[in-house]
């Protein structure tokens, strides 16, 4: 009887729906929203609805108002005007939120840098969940749900500033799943700083709560990632909703057509990365000790040369990057740089590194990158006050040349800025990452170090980006590329370093640079398990464990297999059999 009744309100609503367009129907919506800051309309009429027990994607460009609809659905931020309706009921504050049963994990990762693990993960919920905990107890949950999410185990007494960025994204992740009583989950940019692992790991717990009936709302700029989770998207376009996608009409094409308001072919990029013109190498590290007890890394880098490095989180790759770029100390081992007269020059230090025309661009914009206290203008121009001083000892800043400099990055780069003398931290996330970035091009480095600079901006911007790269290299200058996105390097670089134990493994270079085989060497094989048949491969050597590979007889020859776990052969107990999942 409950059947039919629901299926007869559901019949209603999408009569009303018909008969008046500007009705929203559906168990969590917004209805014409907006939301100013100042004169900028971040929301400008927004209609948005969902169900539960499904995942929702929110996509669009940078600055189109993904974050705030998600901060007004969260009670963070008031309307100005419209209708919000979570379970009937409006969201005026963050508590009111919460108490609702809605957990949302924010774009930036909030946490506090100084506390421990667990102290991250209960911070603030004495009054609501879990408040008759003991500290035993809360240790305990604190390394199960970390171990389950992170895969591995993460001491919980450990003190936050220890963390790379992707166990700190974790930590915000955490609490919400933490939480007992969610029916809306929302997930900013959540998986930004996770690499493809991760991501996995993550995608499954989403499925999980979809199953059992949770709302499960995902901001994010990574198409491939939206595409495969995703029952439904809704696009966003300069604070509007321009579209709304189901699952079957889900693709690049369409998704990008919305986004910027043109028709796209929806074909894969087919440009080829810009091949090196010299034999010149500009940078080299020689004996390079990543971590302690790993083995030197030996590496060099060529005039005009555009270099991939990836790997699994926690396998030292951000770490390297930051050794060349004098960010972080080796333990062995030297970084030398050319003088561009076939003498090369040693340096350790971030000051040295800079002299020689070396700039980094930190993937961990919050703690490496932006000057919250200061505007967008002086975060984009403040390393070139010394540069274009003028009058010798006095110091005098020749604002004209840094207002042009200011003014031609912003323009290359599509920032939205809103007036220059706002605090960088009134942008977008994917605003402030274009800033930093911009900010590196305006020193006019030699060799430009990106740790994963394309995190938190739209697909856009990216293609703009690695425009902009290629036309840096041809120019000769260099540039050496972290990211955790395996299609960033195809079309753009011709050589991909992977990084497994702090060391390079392996080596890719040209028609090699695919998704699929960079993946299988990010997991220790290098042999084609991405596309060859399961038979064929016995005994193999993956993560340091020798695995015994049955035949599944299920999986066709041109099916793309990927490992995904390991489990234990009850007839052999020296023998692991592996878990795969084909695409």
């Amino acid at each position: 009887m409950s059947a039919e009744k629901n299926n007869m309100n559901s019949a209603s609503q999408k009569e009303a729906l018909s008969k008046n367009s500007n009705t929203v129907v559906g168990d969590i919506y917004v209805q014409d929203v907006h939301k100013y800051f100042g004169v900028t309309k971040a929301l400008n009429g927004v209609n948005f609805s969902a169900n539960f027990g499904e995942i929702h994607a929110i996509v669009g460009g940078n600055g189109c108002g993904k974050s705030t609809l998600a901060k007004v659905l969260s009670g963070v931020l008031p309307i100005d005007k419209g209708k919000v309706s979570v379970m009937g009921q409006t969201p005026t504050s963050p508590v009111m939120a919460r108490n609702m049963g809605i957990a949302t994990v924010f774009q930036e990762v909030m946490i506090a840098e100084e506390a421990s693990v667990v102290d991250n993960l209960f911070v603030g919920s004495d009054d609501f969940w879990y408040k008759n905990l003991t500290q035993r107890e809360k240790v305990i949950k604190a390394q199960e749900i970390m171990e389950d999410l992170v895969g591995e185990y993460v001491d919980p007494y450990t003190q936050a500033f220890n963390l790379s960025l992707p166990i700190k994204a974790w930590i915000t992740i955490a609490r919400a799943f933490l939480r007992e009583n969610t029916k809306l989950l929302i997930l900013d940019e959540s998986s930004a700083a996770l690499d493809f692992d991760s991501t996995e790991r993550l995608f499954k717990k989403m499925r999980e709560l979809k199953e059992n009936g949770v709302a499960v709302f995902i901001v994010t700029h990574r198409i491939a990632e939206l595409v495969r989770i995703s029952d439904k998207a809704t696009v966003m376009r300069d604070g509007i909703d321009v579209g709304v996608l189901e699952k079957k009409d889900l693709n690049e094409k369409n998704l990008i057509g919305l986004m910027t308001g043109r028709a796209e072919s929806g074909e894969k990029s087919k440009s080829v990365a810009v091949q090196t013109k010299t034999d010149n190498v500009v940078m080299r590290a020689e004996n390079l000790v990543v971590w302690p007890e790993s083995k030197p890394v030996n590496f060099e880098v060529k005039r005009g040369e555009i270099v991939g490095v990836t790997g699994l989180d926690g396998n030292g790759q951000d770490d390297f990057v930051k050794i060349l770029a004098g960010v972080q100390e080796s333990h062995g081992g030297i970084t030398q740089i050319s003088d561009g007269n076939e003498k090369f020059i040693k340096y350790s230090t971030l000051d040295d590194a800079k002299k020689n025309g070396i700039s980094f661009v930190s993937g961990d914009r919050k703690k490496e990158g932006i000057l919250p206290n200061l505007s967008i203008y002086e975060n984009l121009v403040v390393p070139l006050y010394k540069k274009t001083s003028r009058a010798g000892f006095l110091g005098f800043v020749d604002w004209l040349e840094l207002n042009g400099i200011f003014d031609w990055e912003v323009d290359r780069l599509s920032i939205k800025t809103g007036p220059r003398d706002n605090l960088i931290t009134s942008l977008s996330g994917g605003n402030q990452q274009k800033v930093m970035i911009a900010r590196s091009f305006a020193q006019h480095p030699k060799v430009l170090i990106l740790n994963d600079p394309a995190r938190g901006i739209d697909v856009s911007t990216k293609r703009d980006l690695y425009v902009h790269l290629r036309n840096f290299v041809e120019e000769g200058n260099t540039v050496i590329f972290l990211s955790s996105e395996l299609e960033e390097f195809i079309g753009l670089c011709p050589k991909v370093i992977v990084f497994r134990n702090g060391t390079v493994f392996d080596i890719f270079e040209n028609e090699k640079i695919n998704a699929d085989t960079l993946l299988e060497g990010m997991f220790g094989q290098t042999a084609g398990i991405g596309e060859t048949k399961i038979s064929s491969l016995k005994n193999t050597d993956i993560n340091n464990k020798q695995v015994k590979f049955s035949e599944n007889k299920n999986v066709a020859e041109n099916k793309i297999v990927k490992v995904i776990d390991f489990e234990k052969d009850n007839n052999n107990d020296k023998s692991k059999k592996i878990k795969i999942k084909t695409f």
